[in-house]
Order: structure tokens, then sequence, then C-alpha cells
């Protein structure tokens, strides 16, 4: 199920970085007694209506933002929190939500993105990052997407996630995250699989870090 966010205007810079603030929020509307971990069973677009500026983005005329999850209970909190403190960040407040159920789908299901995919794997002692262009992102992306499917306790078997290979303007965005520098990719992927599996995809994301804004999916 997927939470619509309608925002104010911002009165204050919204910075190039400013997914962390979002995630803030959000942690702030479940509540402290929501367990965090490593595996999301959600995912947050980016801020969408907005301009560039020379230091950061306008959203003179408001903006949205969209939260997605399998998990009804967590949507409730969420939607509670709003209600309880509105405020996300930069002058902007939650003006209403719009509710929308999951999609029809296809058995090969193409999705445009809300935010880039992210993908990443431990190398040693260090991380590598993973982008389209790299023969075992599509793999990777696979596997990330049965961990989630195996957690929720849902068929994991059959399911094949990969970029778009024909789309002809595939790009890659250098997104800072608590001083980090995360390189991700912004190009439509295709989804085979059962449609529970799918619309499953539609809500949680794909790839890495869908729970700090990498991964939604339109």
């Amino acid at each position: 199920m997927r939470a619509t966010l309608k925002l104010s205007a911002n009165t204050e810079k919204v910075p190039f970085d400013y997914q962390r603030q979002l995630v803030g929020a959000f942690h702030k509307w479940i509540g402290e007694n929501h367990i965090h971990d490593d595996v999301s069973l959600y995912s947050l677009s980016w801020l969408m209506g907005g301009k560039i500026n020379i230091d950061g983005f306008d959203f003179k005329y408001g903006a949205e933002w969209i939260i997605s999850t399998y998990e009804s209970i967590l949507l409730g909190s969420v939607i509670k929190g709003i209600q309880q403190d509105p405020e996300i960040n930069f002058g902007m407040t939650v003006k209403e939500i719009v509710l929308s159920d999951d999609p029809p789908v296809e058995s090969i299901q193409k999705f445009y993105l809300n935010s880039p995919i992210f993908i990443k794997r431990k190398a040693g002692s260090r991380q590598h990052y993973y982008i389209f262009s790299d023969k075992e992102s599509d793999m990777l992306m696979t596997q990330t997407l049965q961990t989630k499917l195996k957690k929720a306790g849902l068929n994991h078997e059959g399911v094949n996630v990969y970029f778009d290979k024909t789309y002809r303007n595939p790009k890659t965005k250098i997104i800072s995250f608590n001083g980090i520098d995360c390189r991700a990719s912004m190009c439509p992927i295709i989804i085979e699989g059962s449609p529970d599996q799918i619309k499953f995809a539609w809500n949680v994301g794909i790839g890495n870090s869908t729970g700090i804004g990498f991964g939604a999916l339109k």
C-alpha cells in the first residue's frame, strides 16, 4: 500500500542531500517501538515537484513524497504520527495524505523510478557499489528482493529483476547520506514473477537502502 503525502512549500533552503531529514521525519512518525533493521519492507521516494537552485531545491508550490510499504500496520503508524506532528523539515508540513492500493501488474512488468537504485555488497572490509552497467547488478537486485520476500513469508522462487537494457538514457547519481557518497542508478527496471511478488516489489522497492530513500518504484 502507498501513501502520497502532499507537502506545503518550503520556507527554508532544501539542500541537495535532504534525504536524511526525510528519514528522520519518517522514524519520528513510526515511533521508537518499531523495529529498525537492515531489511526494510518499505520504500521512501525522493521529493517531487521542485526546481534546482544553485545551492539546493525550491518547492515554492509544495511537493509530493511517497511512502510505500508491505506492512499495513506500519502505514497506520505513519498516518497516526503525521496527525500528531505533520512537520517534516525546511518549513514543510504534510497537508494531505492520499492512499493508493497496489496496481494491476503483468507477469513481466516494467517500472520507472521515484528514486535511484542503490546496490552494494561487502568485499572484505570495503563496500563495493554496483550500477546499471555492471553485469552483477541484475543478480544482486534479484537476491535482495528474494531476501525481502522470504522475510515477509512469501514465495521467493521464480522472481527475476533486471535493468531495462533498451532504455536510452540511463544515468548515475552521487548522493551523500551521513557523509558517505553513494553512487546509484537512474534506469527503469523489469521484474518477472507472480502478481504477488511484483506488487510486493512495488511497495518495498528494489536494491539496497530503500528505507533511506533509494529504489522506490513509480
